[in-house]
């Protein structure tokens, strides 16, 4: 009898939700989905012993607060019959239409994302759960591109999940935390939701960090009072000024906050904006006003003014910001908007949206998504699951700055972001023809960061023909969006196929050569299973569709299969000894004529006295060794936490500040430098050879394509041995 209180209760809070919304004779159709899913969950508990039906009850009460359409709440309430129940689509589609069934659908499809991995090797392991990541992530935004709605369920549903979670094993809870703040608390916020993004914040950090959760939740409670004394003297000189208000007063979310302390290494007592008042009024008028007489109470804090209003985030938020010096001097955030900004603010895209017959949302909607039909279009033409992945992490979820055009147009770019990407973002064509850029008047790299309110002006070409395939490598700088890397991707790929053939065949053996190894293009080939012809695998290298980066990582995924002389002998963690089959444990050293690394096909040469020397496979100096027959196979380990020295060719042009630049940019990737040795010539050039500490040919890869990047510098590559004499 407890439980059919507890589900009266529940059905009683949604009623009522539902008679507060503008709903009118289309309740029927949720009235039908409410009983219809009770049925369905009849005799069905959660984990918490709970009725099951309380949780779809609970999922569309949340939906409903946003006002959304009669058939996204109803497939609200029936997103679990499919996956729990007996259930079938066609029941669904019979009893309540093609779009409800569609929805459930949807959502069921959606499932979980997956981010652990249970057998097999790590290196397996690790490119499976990459693959079922990035396989999961494109169906949700599938999903929503063809009917948010789907996605507006999802995340309803994630955030009763997780207010719900203390019932679930703590292993299990550590994993569904970490899946919302890496997924779904980005996505509310890309979709301007902030009360989801925040309550899933607050609730995922709870469960990750509970500790520092209640310390700071417990700094919040004693701010209580004086919060309640703000808002009274505050809604007094408003009441006075002829201004009538809503008026709440709020702690920072808990989150948010951790999150400003550990960026600016700041106490709890030093975060200016702790306490914030949200001031709600009847028009645009009254919050100008409102800001005038806070402005004549209290001080403002200088620099600290945002008018969204005039203008407006590309994700439709509007509202006034100040930050003021309060009563006894504390700081106070403040933030003042209308019902309808409010509302716009809270829900994001679901304020706006309303589907309508013909699968055509609200035209702003259409906009607000189309980011994601780009990425969705340039899919199946990754090269593989990490740098779609990568990708999202970049445009969807990672933070996002504003800026202007010199017409004062407002663009959403993530943190960053170049002047190539705002070109892309702009137009495509204006992204091909890009020969410049201006920021604040001022002309700047095409690598340069833009910052968050800069005005930004495109220089475009007629006479530039294309975007340049520099623009395509990433450790350049040039772009870091996905849509702009595919649009520079496509504009290559219409390129003649003789053309791209060529071009790859170019970059993939400069790559090698500049690596120091020798391998047959059909070996590589074999790293990439989704090429099966040699000629489609360099044409993708020519159009931008795989990177030099990519093809060094690949090389270094599972050495056996390329680049070993033999599996029967290998090299531990430490890269000072060699585990010889049959020999016992020989002493073994790197040779200091050829540094081989992690990846390199090598040999050894047993010694007399001082254990094996391990070479290069295609070190010179092989050939002039006495006594061949003293030659073994080796092979490395795959531990992959080993340096090794390797030496480094620079050519450049000389200049002071040189040797400096590249010092610090060496020290930035925490790279160890053994040894320096400059030669300076006639022609005004240098060459510096470099003997370096990385982890393999991937890792060098990486060095060499950053190295490149430092201004003067011609040429970069590792510093392949010559044969001695005799």
């Amino acid at each position: 009898m407890g439980d059919d209180l507890v589900v009266a209760g529940a059905v009683e809070r949604f009623n009522a939700v539902l008679a507060a919304g503008p709903l009118g004779a289309e309740q029927d159709l949720l009235v039908r989905a409410r009983d219809f899913a009770t049925t369905a969950h009849l005799g069905i508990c959660r984990q918490s012993g709970e009725p099951f039906i309380l949780h779809p009850l609970a999922v569309t009460t949340i939906l409903a607060q946003m006002q959304l359409d009669p058939e996204t709440l109803a497939a609200a309430l029936l997103h679990d019959v499919i996956e729990d129940t007996d259930i079938t689509l066609d029941q669904l589609e019979r009893a309540f239409g093609p779009r409800v069934a569609k929805l459930v659908d949807g959502v069921s499809k959606l499932g979980q994302i997956p981010w652990t991995g249970d057998a097999g090797s790590a290196i397996e392991q690790a490119s499976r759960e990459k693959e079922q990541q990035a396989e999961s992530l494109r169906k949700m935004f599938l999903a929503m591109v063809d009917d948010i709605g789907v996605v507006l369920i999802k995340l309803a549903d994630r955030l009763h999940n997780m207010r719900t979670l203390g019932h679930l094993p703590r292993e299990k809870q550590l994993r569904i935390a970490q899946q919302t703040m890496e997924i779904y608390a980005p996505l509310a916020n890309r979709l301007g939701i902030w009360q989801f993004k925040s309550e899933l914040e607050d609730l995922a950090f709870r469960a990750l960090e509970p500790e520092e959760y209640e310390r700071i939740r417990g700094e919040l409670a004693d701010r209580s009072t004086y919060i309640e004394q703000v808002k009274v003297d505050l809604l007094a000189a408003l009441a006075e000024g002829g201004i009538t208000a809503e008026l709440t007063g709020r702690g920072k979310h808990i989150y948010s906050i951790h999150r400003k302390m550990r960026r600016k290494a700041r106490a709890f007592d030093e975060i200016y904006d702790v306490i914030g008042l949200r001031l709600i009024v009847h028009d645009k008028q009254a919050c100008y006003g409102a800001l005038g007489i806070i402005h004549t109470m209290w001080h403002p804090v200088p620099g600290e003014f945002d008018d969204y209003i005039a203008t407006p985030k590309e994700s439709m938020y509007q509202s006034l910001h100040t930050a003021v010096i309060g009563p006894e001097g504390h700081p106070l955030e403040i933030q003042i908007r209308t019902k309808e900004m409010h509302q716009s603010a809270e829900y994001g895209v679901a304020a706006h949206w309303r589907y309508k017959e013909g699968g055509k949302a609200d035209a702003r909607i259409e906009a607000k998504v189309a980011w994601l039909r780009q990425l969705m279009d340039w899919r199946d033409e990754v090269a593989d699951a990490e740098e779609f992945v990568e990708s999202l992490k970049s445009d969807v979820f990672q933070e996002m700055l504003y800026v202007f055009t010199p017409a004062g147009d407002i663009f959403e770019l993530p943190a960053g972001a170049t002047p190539v990407d705002f070109a892309y973002r702009i137009h495509t064509e204006v992204g091909h023809h890009c020969v410049g850029a201006k920021v604040n008047d001022q002309l700047v790299a095409l690598d340069y960061k833009l910052q968050n309110g800069q005005v930004v002006r495109i220089m475009t070409s007629k006479a530039k023909l294309g975007p340049s395939r520099d623009w395509l490598q990433a450790n350049a700088g040039y772009v870091i969006t996905a849509s702009a890397r595919e649009k520079i991707r496509q504009w290559f790929r219409r390129q003649e196929r003789d053309e791209n053939i060529a071009q790859g065949r170019e970059v993939l053996e400069r790559e090698l050569r500049r690596l120091g190894l020798e391998i047959k293009h059909e070996d590589v080939l074999k790293r990439f299973a989704r090429f099966t012809k040699l000629d489609d695998f360099l044409a993708a290298i020519g159009y931008g569709g795989l990177s030099s980066q990519q093809i060094a990582a690949r090389l270094t995924d599972n050495p056996k299969d390329v680049l070993t002389v033999a599996a029967n002998i290998t090299v531990p963690r430490t890269p000072a000894r060699l585990e010889v089959m049959g020999a016992g444990g020989l002493l073994t050293n790197l040779a200091s004529c050829c540094r081989p690394v992690n990846g390199d096909k090598i040999i050894g040469y047993t010694t007399r006295g001082r254990g094996i020397t391990v070479h290069r496979g295609d070190c010179p100096n092989i050939t002039n060794l006495p006594d061949p027959e003293r030659l073994v196979p080796v092979d490395w380990g795959l531990s992959g936490e080993e340096t090794f020295p390797v030496s480094v060719r620079v050519s450049a042009w000389d200049r002071v500040g040189l040797l400096k630049d590249i010092s610090t940019l060496l020290a930035d990737q925490k790279v160890n430098i053994i040894s320096v040795e400059t030669m300076t010539h006639d022609d005004r050039t240098v060459t510096l050879l470099l003997t370096l500490e990385v982890m393999g040919v991937s890792h060098l890869s990486g060095i060499l394509h950053k190295l490149e990047s430092v201004r003067d510098v011609v040429e970069v590559r590792r510093d392949v041995p010559l044969a001695r004499a005799g």
